[in-house]
């Protein structure tokens, strides 16, 4: 690579926006060739067995202080307790979601598969697992069915947010998805789900649902109303699929889903889905007894007319303010987006209550506001980031004309009515609690400075890219700012490889340069050519080392521009 094709690469570098790639998709997902690693449900079904080993080793202590003759009853009534005397609730009659689940179902459930076998077992031998499911997902699949109806989509879609994220409206993938349906930033924004410091749409119950099904809806129009293959490209893309299936074409090979080279993790994408269908079809077959769900509404979208602190509506509806996010999961802050829409979703049995106290509530005590008078040195992004709200907030309610203040203005900012700890599932709440979770080796702290990549800082204390967004609730192709303060797990006070490698650093010229793959590459080949490791180009673009390069594929490298061809 010539000096001046590596200069313009460091500059097209310099200017992206935290994609996880240099060169950004634009056009239509439906067309996208790049798969979407999904949150799913492995953290939950991590959390789900780490449960069991521990019940399974106080189980023991516990029957050896009962009578044998006792044990058997002691486990039933354990059983009993856990299943929390949910037991034979399920009815088979109109007001029963289940039902209603089960009349819409389209997919064939006697495909007899290897993978949908392995799923059954696991479902089947994790009860807990799908009570944990159930119960995050009430609040949001008779929503997300109704919806699924009205479209004429088989039922099954439904489940999908169980297989994205386990019905966990804040997961949050390596991949940078986020939310039930786990839309990435640009299919989220090609769908018209917005994001801001105030709100993330790709959490929106409503909004990400709408855009889901419409998004499935393309798919399977474009594959012919064939819904196996919607499905896969709904993980993998369609242009991976078309891809596939044109492959088998040249072949002379058949062209349905289970014919279909695909990558790893869409091949068990679609028997994952199956599987959970086949459970819900018939739970009984499998051990596992579903709770009773009605066949209605869980909320109800009220209008508010205007900016409402969160814990002001949790207290107007009489509900927990952690309620009040689960349902409304796309507000990252105190209050609603100040820009709209002006809604909430609250519980059904709670909608008129709350309509009508909000109705009788002044809008001047809707959020709390602060006097502040402008000192030396000020700025409207200071302020701002003291009062936790943004400049353009503080502009339009005080309707200055530009963002030049001076000493001695008075200002009026919005700001919560209660401390940062009562808006539990607020964003900087969430992070708090994944940067203080207890792991292994000691915690350090970083700031991040100017040049600084995900790379550089998990080189220099010996971790991995991955474990280290982990760590602060992020995705390695989050953009970094300076002044963000990390958590570095080490197994070293000191941070392991940190002083050498930040010697390394100052000798080294690290930079991020930009790669699209020709015909013939492969990873070992690309490392070689940059001298870098193939385990770090596959850390760096979330990349499954057992799957072939597209040509065309669009690659982050962080390489030692002295090393580089």
């Amino acid at each position: 690579m010539s000096a001046n094709r590596l200069a313009c690469l460091l500059l097209v570098s310099s200017l992206s926006t935290g994609c996880t790639t240099l060169f950004s998709q634009n056009g239509d997902p439906v067309d996208s060739n790049r798969a979407t690693v999904a949150t799913g449900d492995e953290s939950l079904k991590d959390a789900v067995q780490n449960d069991e080993s521990a019940e399974e080793a106080s189980d023991g202590r516990l029957d050896d202080a009962i009578a044998p003759e006792l044990q058997a009853e002691a486990r039933e009534a354990r059983e009993r307790l856990e299943e929390g005397g949910t037991k034979n609730a399920e009815a088979a009659t109109d007001d029963d979601l289940w039902q209603h689940l089960r009349a819409g179902f389209a997919l064939d459930h006697s495909v007899d598969n290897e993978a949908v076998r392995e799923q059954l077992a696991w479902y089947a031998k994790h009860p807990k697992y799908m009570r944990r499911v159930v119960d995050r997902g009430s609040r949001y699949l008779y929503y997300i069915l109704s919806e699924t109806d009205k479209r004429g989509l088989p039922s099954e879609f439904a489940l999908l947010p169980v297989v994205e994220s386990a019905f966990d409206p804040f997961a949050y993938s390596h991949g940078r998805a986020a939310g039930l349906w786990q839309f990435i930033p640009s299919t989220g924004k090609y769908y018209g789900l917005t994001q801001s410091w105030w709100h993330d749409d790709r959490r929106d119950i409503i909004n990400a649902t709408q855009a889901a099904l419409t998004y499935l809806e393309r798919l399977t129009e474009r594959f012919d109303g064939n819904y196996l293959l919607a499905l896969a490209a709904y993980n993998s893309g369609g242009g991976t699929v078309s891809s596939a299936i044109r492959s088998n074409q040249n072949a002379g090979r058949p062209t349905d889903f289970w014919s279909l080279s695909l990558p790893p993790e869409t091949r068990q994408y679609v028997p994952k889905l199956i599987a959970l269908a086949k459970i819900f079809d018939d739970p009984e077959a499998f051990g596992i007894t579903l709770p009773a769900l009605k066949n209605e509404p869980y909320f109800e979208v009220v209008n508010t007319g205007s900016q409402l602190d969160l814990a002001q509506a949790a207290k107007l509806a009489g509900v927990d303010i952690e309620e009040i996010y689960l349902l409304n999961p796309s507000y990252n802050r105190w209050a609603t987006n100040p820009d709209g829409p002006h809604r909430l979703l609250v519980p059904k049995q709670r909608a008129a209550a709350f309509q009508q106290a909000l109705a009788s509530f002044p809008k001047s005590q809707r959020v709390s506001w602060k006097n502040y008078k402008v000192r030396s040195g000020d700025s409207l992004n200071t302020i701002a980031k003291r009062f936790k709200t943004t400049p353009n907030v503080i502009e339009r309610v005080n309707k200055l004309n530009s963002d030049l203040i001076i000493v001695g203005q008075q200002l009026l900012i919005p700001s919560a009515t209660r401390g940062a700890d009562a808006y539990s599932l607020s964003a900087a709440q969430r992070l708090a609690r994944t940067q203080d979770r207890k792991r292994q080796g000691y915690k350090l702290g970083y700031t991040v400075r100017q040049g600084d990549t995900f790379w550089d800082i998990a080189r220099d204390h010996g971790v991995t890219v991955r474990q280290l967004a982990a760590w602060n609730g992020m995705a390695p192709g989050d953009p970094l700012f300076p002044g963000k303060k990390l958590v570095i797990w080490s197994d070293s006070p000191k941070g392991g490889t940190v002083l050498a490698a930040n010697s390394l650093r100052g000798k080294a010229m690290i930079r991020k340069v930009g790669y699209r793959v020709r015909k013939g590459d492969s990873l070992a080949a690309i490392a070689s050519r940059f001298s870098v490791n193939v385990s770090d180009i596959a850390s760096w673009n979330d990349l499954n080392t057992a799957r072939y390069l597209q040509p065309g594929q669009s690659l982050v490298l962080y390489v030692d521009i002295r090393n580089s061809p």
